[in-house]
C-alpha cells in the first residue's frame, strides 16, 4: 500500500512529510494510535478521528490493508504472514454481539438489515481503533477484538473496558434504517496461544487457542443489553479506574469451575491514576532518599510563604508516582490541603479534563443526579470561599451542569469566557491558600490537554508569595516550559542500580528470602525499574511462581 495515495485519498494529503519523516510505512501504520498521532503533529480532532476510523478499517479488513514485509517464515499459498509466529501470550478479549439481530433481519428487507449490519461494524471498529484494539473477526452479529496483539502493553485490560463503553455508546446513539439498536459484550483477560492462520485468501484468519475467548463469548451472553461484563483478571488489572457491580461466580456453559464477574458501570472518579491502579499496599520506596528530602524542603519553604515547584522527570516506571505518595505519606500529619490532577492519554483533547475531574470529585457529584443537586453542592463547596453568582456560573458550566434560572448563560465570547474562568480559578485557590497551605499535584502532565498546561502556567506565575508546592511529574519526551523559572527546580529520576533493585525486590516479597538465582533474574530482567518488582507479589497473589518480568 502506498502511504501517501492512502492520505491523499482520505483528503489528508497534507500529512505525507510527517509520515516520511517519521518512518510511518505499510509495516506499522496499522498499529497507530491516538498518542502516535498527536506526536506526528495532527492537531486536528476531525483529522484524528478521520485517520483513526480509516486505520480501524485497514485493521478490520474493511478496505484493502497494507502488505508489510514477511516476519515469519511460515507462508500460506505463497503469501507471507504479516504477523509473526504462534506465541503463547497475555491477552484480552473481546466479544461483541448486536442485541436482537435475529428478529431484526426476519422484518428488514436484505439491504436494510446490511445497512444495520455495516453500520454496527463501523461504530465497534472505530471505538475498538481508537483505543488500539485489533478486529481478529467479524461474524455476522459478532465482533471479536484483542487488545494485546500484535503489540501489547500493561493497559491492554483498561483500553479494553474503554473501548466497550465507547463502542456500546455509539451503537446505542446509531439508527440505521430508522432502527435503535444496542450491543452487549464480554471481556476476559488470560493467557493464550494467538497467531496461527487458519482457511485461505478472504476466509483466512489470526486464531486465538485457549480458554479465554471463550470466556469472553459466555460473559457477553450473561450480560444485559448496553452493558460489557468482565471477568476477575480483566477486574484486577483495570484496579479503580472503573466503577464496577460485582455479578459473583457464574457458572458458564461449556466451562469448568465458576468464573468471577463484573458489570462495568463507568469510569470512576479517582484522584490519582497510580492510587487507582495500586489499590493495594505500596512497594516500599528504594534509592529516592534524596530526591524526597528535597521535596520535604521545598515544601517546608512553601509553608513559610515561598511558593515552589518541584518538575519531576523519568522514563515509564521508573518511580515518579511512588516518590510523589511517599512525600504524600510523610506530610499527611500536617495542616494543608492536598489539590491532585491526573492526565491521561485517553482525554488528551479533552480541555481542562484534569481540572475538571478533580471539581467534580471535591463537589461530591454522583452519576446520575439532577442539575439542581450539583448546583446545590457548588454552592456548599464555593460560597464559603466567597464564590460571587458569576464564577458559580463559570465553574458549572466548565463542570457541565447546566445552571438553568439560577445561573443563566453569560453572554461572553469564548476567549472571553475562558479568561474569566481561569480568574475565578485563580481567585479561589489565593483563598485557599490564604487558609491553609496547599500541595498541588499535577500528575503525567505529557498526556495534558493544552488548556490545562495553559491554567498552570498562569498559576505557576503567581506562586512567588503563596504558601503552595506544586509537584508535576512527566516522561522526558514533555518539554516542560517552566524549567529554568524562579523557585522552579527539576529532579529528573534514574533507573535503581542492581544493588537496590536486589533490595527492593527482597522486600517485596515479605516473609520468604527469593532465591540467589530468581533474584538475579528478577534484577537483570526489570533493568532497574521499579513498577517491574510489584509483578512478583502478583505471581505470588496467584498461587505461583513470579510472574515473569517483561
Amino acid at each position: 500500500m502506498d502511504i501517501s495515495a492512502w492520505l491523499r485519498d482520505l483528503g489528508l494529503g497534507q500529512y505525507e512529510q510527517a509520515f516520511r519523516e517519521n518512518d510511518i510505512d505499510a509495516e506499522v501504520v496499522a498499529d497507530l494510535t491516538a498518542d502516535d498521532l498527536s506526536g506526528l503533529g495532527i492537531t486536528s480532532i476531525g483529522h484524528r478521528r478521520k485517520l483513526l476510523a480509516a486505520i480501524a478499517a485497514l485493521r478490520a479488513g474493511l478496505v484493502p490493508a497494507p502488505s508489510p514485509p514477511a516476519v515469519a517464515s511460515t507462508a500460506v499459498s505463497g503469501t507471507a504472514l504479516p504477523f509473526p509466529e504462534a506465541e503463547r501470550r497475555q491477552l484480552t478479549v473481546m466479544f461483541v454481539d448486536l442485541v436482537g439481530s435475529t428478529a431484526l433481519a426476519s422484518r428488514l428487507d436484505p439491504e436494510d438489515m446490511r445497512e444495520v449490519i455495516g453500520s454496527y461494524h463501523r461504530c465497534v471498529a472505530e471505538a475498538v481503533g481508537r483505543l488500539g484494539g485489533f478486529v481478529a473477526k467479524y461474524m455476522g452479529d459478532g465482533v471479536l477484538v484483542y487488545f494485546g496483539w500484535p503489540h501489547g502493553d500493561e493497559t491492554d485490560a483498561e483500553r479494553a473496558v474503554r473501548a466497550a463503553l465507547a463502542a456500546l455508546q455509539a451503537v446505542g446513539q446509531a439508527a440505521p434504517a430508522g432502527e435503535r439498536l444496542a450491543a452487549r459484550i464480554g471481556i476476559a483477560t488470560g493467557l493464550a496461544v494467538v497467531g496461527d492462520l487458519l482457511g485461505t485468501g478472504a476466509a483466512q484468519e489470526q486464531t486465538v487457542i485457549g480458554e479465554t475467548p471463550n470466556i469472553a463469548a459466555r460473559l457477553q451472553s450473561r450480560a444485559t443489553p448496553g452493558c460489557a461484563v468482565i471477568d476477575a483478571e480483566t477486574r484486577r488489572r483495570i484496579g479503580g479506574l472503573f466503577e464496577c457491580r460485582e455479578l459473583g461466580a457464574l457458572n458458564l456453559k461449556g466451562l469448568s469451575g465458576r468464573v468471577g464477574a463484573w458489570q462495568v458501570l463507568g469510569e470512576a472518579a479517582v484522584q490519582s491514576r497510580f492510587e487507582a491502579m495500586h489499590t493495594a499496599s505500596l512497594a516500599p520506596l528504594v534509592g529516592r532518599d534524596d530526591e524526597l528530602d528535597l521535596l520535604l524542603r521545598r515544601w517546608r519553604h512553601a509553608k513559610d510563604g515561598e511558593g515552589q515547584v518541584v518538575l519531576i522527570s523519568d522514563e515509564p516506571g521508573i518511580g515518579k508516582s511512588r516518590l510523589i505518595a511517599a512525600l504524600e505519606e510523610r506530610v499527611a500529619g500536617e495542616a494543608h490541603l492536598k489539590l491532585k490532577y491526573f492526565c491521561s492519554p485517553h482525554h488528551h483533547d479533552s480541555a481542562l479534563q484534569p481540572i475538571i475531574a478533580r471539581w467534580r470529585n471535591e463537589a461530591g457529584f454522583v452519576r446520575g443526579e439532577p442539575a439542581d443537586v450539583r448546583l446545590d453542592k457548588l454552592e456548599a463547596l464555593l460560597r464559603p470561599l466567597g464564590a460571587t453568582a458569576e464564577e458559580l456560573t463559570l465553574i458549572a458550566e466548565m463542570l457541565g451542569v447546566p445552571g438553568g434560572e439560577r445561573y443563566p448563560p453569560l453572554a461572553l465570547s469564548p476567549e472571553r469566557k475562558k479568561e474569566q474562568t481561569f480568574r475565578a480559578l485563580q481567585r479561589i485557590l489565593d483563598e485557599k491558600a490564604r487558609r491553609s497551605p496547599v500541595l498541588m499535584l499535577f500528575e503525567d502532565a505529557h498526556w495534558a490537554d493544552p488548556s490545562s498546561l495553559e491554567l498552570f502556567d498562569r498559576l505557576i506565575m503567581r506562586l512567588a508569595s503563596l504558601p503552595v508546592l506544586v509537584v508535576i511529574s512527566f516522561r522526558p519526551e514533555f518539554q516542560a516550559p517552566w524549567v529554568g523559572q524562579s523557585g522552579v527546580i527539576l529532579i529528573a529520576l534514574s533507573r535503581l542500580s542492581d544493588r537496590q533493585a536486589a533490595m527492593l525486590a527482597s522486600q517485596v516479597v515479605v516473609g520468604q528470602a527469593l532465591p540467589i538465582g530468581m533474584l538475579e533474574r528478577i534484577v537483570a530482567e526489570t533493568d532497574g525499574v521499579a513498577s517491574f518488582h510489584r509483578r512478583i507479589d502478583q505471581g505470588r497473589a496467584r498461587g505461583g511462581q513470579p510472574a515473569r518480568c517483561p
